[in-house]
């Protein structure tokens, strides 16, 4: 039957006609090759996803499986067709996992990750379906542009590409542009020198900082003090245009970029962090001299500095495939983007089972070390019925330092963040087991199922019984996606579970927009330990 579709499909049939068939055969090689038979909202799912929408589907629902009927109706034509992952891990994870499906079925399935050589690539995108990242294929495809041979381009036209984690990689990521640089040699002298000069002035009489903290200019004063010790006359006058540059990323790097919440220090090297999902942004740099003044800063031999050589957003490298859908767990609160940026509708699919997860009010606390304290009490309480936990926090350092609170109360947490992200999937697989505390940065493992009782639910009923996966954030996000994709890694397909935001008058993100001053004086709750 799959032989006789393909035959259709090349011979000018179209999709739409073929798609009742394509998924009904499927469903059923689902269920002989991996015991696994697409429920009816994963099939509205592919329906959805066939027609080049974005479909939210929670977490837990099975978006995988759902992918394939979309996949395997639109490899039929022999054009291929890209599933365009979050991670090099479940790019690899979800070509072996249903990659017997398809070679059931007479298709071929490849994928792409970090390292591969040219031919293995060539392999993978010659591939009737492809898994592969985002980036990957983005870079791959700016290299292409640097080929100068025939034979040394990897990829072929685009065709039709299914993008999961779809609000990350078309909202979150879209903004920062893909690009391959070349060497060119850094002035090293000058970097250390600034960075000498900025760490002695003072804040309020050298420099100010606008109200978000995100941006940073010297006061005359400071522009004074700073010319007399460069003695290079006025700064702004158009030969000292570069060094009023390196001074300012100097500037930045010192007041604006923080250790263990930007950036980590690992193996010599400054590594970014990706302030949506909190693990190292891989490959990823500062433009414009500001990497070079923060490996000043942290005393690191100082790398070389980029040409670009190309360049691309990831919103228009996307937009390069005349078909695209999404799927993800939360992409209502993004519909207006979707829409706008690259006018695709969003499709709420209902879950095969109803959620029965409660999500009790934010804990709201008038400083940070009352909240702190509570937290660690919660955890104590959960963890002592056997309860698992999962600890959703803001940065590196905040994941160790609360982990360092609950080992001094007896309680050993396993701890994800972006200094052993390599980690991620065995320690998340992990987060249901009984007695289990996982403490980690934004969006724990997405994409990685948590499943109660364990990675082999050996110990299921005796988790059900204690209220499933406890959530717990430590604060909220600027991005209500954010959170509700922390609150989605427990109760799914009709698992119990729970989750609960602590929240205090202190946390960064109430300091920054001055939320603290929308509540009137009279109003204003006097310092104390218990909750507001």
């Amino acid at each position: 039957m799959s032989a006789e579709m393909k035959n259709r499909a090349r011979n000018g049939v179209s999709l739409d006609e073929l798609l009742v068939e394509s998924y009904a055969i499927v469903r059923e090689a689902s269920r002989r090759m991996l015991g696994m038979r697409p429920y009816d909202v994963q099939v509205i799912a592919g329906i959805a996803l066939h027609r080049c929408k974005v479909v939210e589907m929670q977490t837990g629902e099975g978006k995988t499986l759902a992918a394939i009927m979309p996949a395997y109706l639109n490899a039929l034509t022999g054009e291929g067709v890209h599933v365009l992952t979050f991670n090099d891990y479940l790019a690899h994870r979800d070509a072996a996992w249903m990659g017997p499906v398809y070679e059931y079925l007479g298709l071929t399935v490849g994928y792409v990750k970090e390292g591969m050589s040219i031919s293995q690539r060539q392999n993978a995108y010659c591939s009737d379906i492809t898994y592969v990242t985002a980036k990957e294929a983005g870079f791959d495809y700016l290299r292409d542009f640097l080929c100068v041979e025939r034979n040394m381009l990897v990829q072929r036209p685009f065709h039709y590409a299914i993008v999961d984690e779809a609000d990350s990689i078309l909202i979150d990521e879209a903004r920062i542009p893909l690009v391959i640089a070349g060497n060119v040699p850094e002035n090293v002298e000058d970097a250390f020198r600034l960075y000498d000069i900025v760490k002695n002035l003072q804040p309020g009489d050298d420099y100010e900082t606008d109200q978000y903290r995100s941006n940073i200019y010297l006061t005359d004063a400071g522009l004074s003090r700073v010319e007399k010790i460069l003695g290079c006359g006025n700064l702004y006058d158009p030969e000292n245009l570069e060094l009023l540059t390196r001074l300012n990323c100097a500037l930045y790097a010192e007041v604006l970029l923080e250790k263990d919440k930007d950036y980590i220090v690992k193996n010599g090297k400054v590594e970014i962090i990706d302030e949506f999902t909190g693990r190292i942004a891989d490959k990823r740099h500062w433009p414009d001299n500001l990497q070079t003044a923060v490996e000043a800063k942290e005393g690191l031999a100082l790398q070389t500095g980029g040409m670009v050589m190309g360049s691309i957003a990831m919103q228009h490298f996307l937009s390069l495939y005349p078909r695209i859908s999404g799927m993800t767990g939360t992409a209502v609160a993004a519909a207006g983007e979707f829409n706008e940026f690259y006018c695709m509708d969003v499709v709420v699919i209902p879950t095969n089972r109803p959620c029965i997860r409660r999500d009790h009010p934010d804990l709201v606390f008038t400083h940070s070390q009352a909240k702190q304290k509570a937290l660690v009490s919660e955890v104590k309480r959960a963890h002592g019925t056997g309860q698992p936990v999962l600890i959703g926090t803001g940065s590196v350092e905040e994941s160790e330092r609360l982990a360092s609170d609950l080992r001094k109360v007896g309680i050993e947490p396993r701890v994800l963040n972006a200094k052993n992200d390599e980690m991620e999937a065995i320690i998340i697989a992990r987060a249901g087991e009984p007695g289990a505390v996982t403490v980690s940065t934004n969006m724990a493992g997405r994409g990685v199922d948590i499943k109660l009782g364990g990675e082999r639910e050996q110990e299921r009923d005796r988790v059900v019984a204690l209220g499933g996966l406890y959530v717990i954030g430590t604060n909220r996000h600027e991005s209500s996606r954010i959170d509700n994709q922390l609150r989605g890694r427990a109760g799914r397909q009709g698992d119990p579970g729970e989750s609960r935001f602590f929240i205090s008058l202190e946390d960064d993100m109430i300091v920054r927009y001055d939320i603290a001053k929308l509540i009137p004086a009279r109003n204003f709750p006097q310092k104390r330990e218990d909750p507001v």
